[in-house]
C-alpha cells in the first residue's frame, strides 16, 4: 500500500479566508456581495471542501481565479500577491473598490423589511376583519 504523506489536503474554506484577508476584504463585504449573510461567510471559511458553484462566485468577488482558492499554498500565493499587486515603489498595495454603494443596500434593506412589515399588518387586519365578521 503506497501512501503518499507529503501532499497535504486543501481547505478550500480557509484558503479563502487568508485570501480573503490577503486583499483586505472583510467578511461583512463578501457577504454583502454574496447576498448572504456574515455568519455564512464564516461557516465557509470553515468548510474543507465548498460546492464549485459557490467556489466561483467567491473568486469572481475577490477577482481571482478559483484555482487560486483550489490550489493555494503559501508560496505560490505570495508569489502571486507579490507579482500582481505591486506600485512602482514596489510596495505590496491592494486596493478594493466595491461594485456597489453600501448606503444604497442599507436603504434597500430597509426598504424591502418596510414593506414586508407592511404586508404582515394588512395580513393580520385582514386575519381580524375575517374572525369579527364570522
Amino acid at each position: 500500500m503506497n501512501l503518499d504523506t507529503t501532499h497535504k489536503r486543501v481547505h478550500q474554506g480557509r484558503n479563502i479566508k487568508r485570501l480573503r484577508e490577503m486583499l483586505g476584504v472583510k467578511q461583512e463585504t463578501l457577504a454583502i456581495e454574496l447576498d448572504v449573510t456574515q455568519a455564512t461567510v464564516s461557516k465557509l471559511e470553515a468548510k474543507e471542501e465548498l460546492e464549485k458553484d459557490m467556489l466561483e462566485r467567491i473568486a469572481k468577488v475577490l477577482k481571482i481565479p478559483v484555482e487560486a482558492i483550489e490550489n493555494f499554498n503559501d508560496e505560490g500565493t505570495l508569489n502571486f500577491v507579490a507579482n500582481t499587486f505591486n506600485n512602482h515603489d514596489n510596495a505590496s498595495t491592494v486596493s478594493y473598490q466595491p461594485t456597489f454603494n453600501p448606503i444604497d443596500k442599507i436603504v434597500e434593506l430597509y426598504t424591502e423589511k418596510e414593506v414586508l412589515y407592511e404586508r404582515m399588518i394588512k395580513e393580520k387586519n385582514d386575519l381580524i376583519e375575517r374572525l369579527l365578521e364570522k
